[in-house]
């Protein structure tokens, strides 16, 4: 009998099977399994590492500019007239932040692996 789906929610993270409720979960090739698995074990031990993280930090700082400082938007929060407004502008880091965060995390776990 099939357990009853935990309801649709990102904050509670992926189960054990990487299910978010009713979603989620591994869409793989069988013969890339082997090779997803090997890449989760040492996702799994990287991410624990001090060493790792520091690395991929200093990267982070020293060639992709972060952490992005906080811009105060003084004419938007004039114009609104309540709390002030800052915006995080990690759009203006390299190529955009979610490429160059993704592939240092990636480079970084690939050097790692051999």
């Amino acid at each position: 009998m099939n357990k009853p789906a935990e309801p649709n929610s990102f904050r509670i993270g992926p189960d054990d099977e990487g299910m978010y409720g009713i979603f989620g979960g591994r869409f793989v090739a069988e013969t890339l399994m082997p090779l997803i698995l090997d890449l989760e074990k040492h996702w799994n031990e990287a991410k624990d590492d001090p060493a790792f993280r520091a690395e991929l930090e200093h990267l982070g700082r020293h060639y992709t500019g972060r952490p992005s400082p906080l811009y105060f938007a003084e004419r938007l929060t004039e114009h609104l007239g309540g709390a002030k407004i800052y915006f995080k502008r990690e759009d203006l880091n390299h190529t955009g932040s979610h490429k160059i965060n993704n592939c240092l995390g990636q480079i970084l776990l690939a050097k790692r692996m051999g």
